[in-house]
């Protein structure tokens, strides 16, 4: 019998990373679900970044994203990275730019892998590295008036 770590179905796959995109419009996590589906996948970990209403104290009315030309490129070399430190059977990643309320979402990222573990690891690398690593900017206004950019990088 075959160990369990030798079945192809444990290893990577040859193209994991199935969407990357950065949009002005509305995200959708069953999108991101659909894109990330595998048969070989065991754990699917998915991560969904909602607008809060509050932040340093303050009440937040709303707020904007705007990112850097080279954004999508620097998300898909995060996304490549996770791929070779992780055995991702597939990955995607999703972040909004313009004006977004409260509730609204943010960032949809998913992995998924033979195993709950990997999986779970991969997806926090992901949206670690993504919230270090890509030029996405963050642009909130407080219900008092004032307003505060907070870089995401």
């Amino acid at each position: 019998m075959a160990r369990t770590h030798d079945h192809p179905g444990e290893q990577a796959a040859p193209d994991p990373v199935r969407l990357l995109d950065i949009r002005d419009t509305p995200l959708s996590v069953d999108e991101i679900f659909r894109a990330v589906g595998d048969d070989a996948a065991g754990g699917t970990a998915l991560f969904v970044g909602t607008v809060r209403n509050h932040d340093g104290g303050q009440d937040v009315g709303s707020l904007g994203y705007s990112c850097h030309p080279s954004a999508l490129d620097e998300l898909r070399r995060v996304a490549e990275k996770v791929v070779a430190d992780f055995p991702v059977r597939a990955l995607a990643a999703v972040h909004r730019v313009g004006e977004l309320a409260v509730g609204d979402l943010a960032v949809v990222v998913a992995v998924s892998c033979a195993h709950r573990g990997e999986a779970f690891e991969a997806c926090r690398r992901l949206i670690d590295d993504l919230k270090h690593q890509v030029p996405i900017w963050k642009h909130q206004h407080f219900s008092d008036g004032t307003e505060e950019w907070v870089g995401a990088c």
